[in-house]
Order: structure tokens, then sequence, then C-alpha cells
């Protein structure tokens, strides 16, 4: 449930970040500095919703999964045996 929430704050501020930047690139200097400190906010939601998503992950992990088959290592003789000729 925190995840989404912090998803719905990510794109609000990305929202705000746009249109400030339209305004920015106007020339408006207030704009700008908005820009500045919304970009910091955003840096601290997103490392947020980092922690967030990993502990959703491993909740989800728990579930069973099949295991992918193990692949068996092919060994190429002759081209080992070439490189060590040389």
């Amino acid at each position: 449930m925190a995840l989404k929430s912090t998803m719905t704050d990510m794109k609000k501020l990305l929202q705000e970040i746009g249109h400030d930047l339209d305004k920015a690139e106007k020339g408006n200097r207030a704009a700008s500095q908005r820009v500045r400190t919304c970009s910091i906010k955003f840096a601290k939601i997103s490392k947020n919703f980092r922690k967030e998503s990993i502990a959703e992950h491993k909740k989800g992990a728990g579930k069973a999964k099949k295991a992918a088959p193990k692949k068996k290592a092919v060994h190429h003789k002759k081209k080992a045996a070439k490189k060590g000729r040389r």
C-alpha cells in the first residue's frame, strides 16, 4: 500500500517539475529554483521507492517458483588444444 502512495507522490512531483521546467526555459528564475528544490525532494522519494519496491519484491519471493533447469557446461576440447600449442 505504501508503494502505491510513493508512486503517486513521484508522479505528482514529476508533473510539478515538468510544469516549472517549461517556465524556467522561458527565463523564469523562481521556476528554476522550484525545479532545483523539487529535484531534491524527488531524489528522496525515489530512494524511498527503491527500498519499498525491494521489500515488496522480497515479500512476493516467498511464493513457490519452479527453478530453471541448470545448463551443462560444454567444453570445447579442440579449441583448448589449439590454445595450448601456441
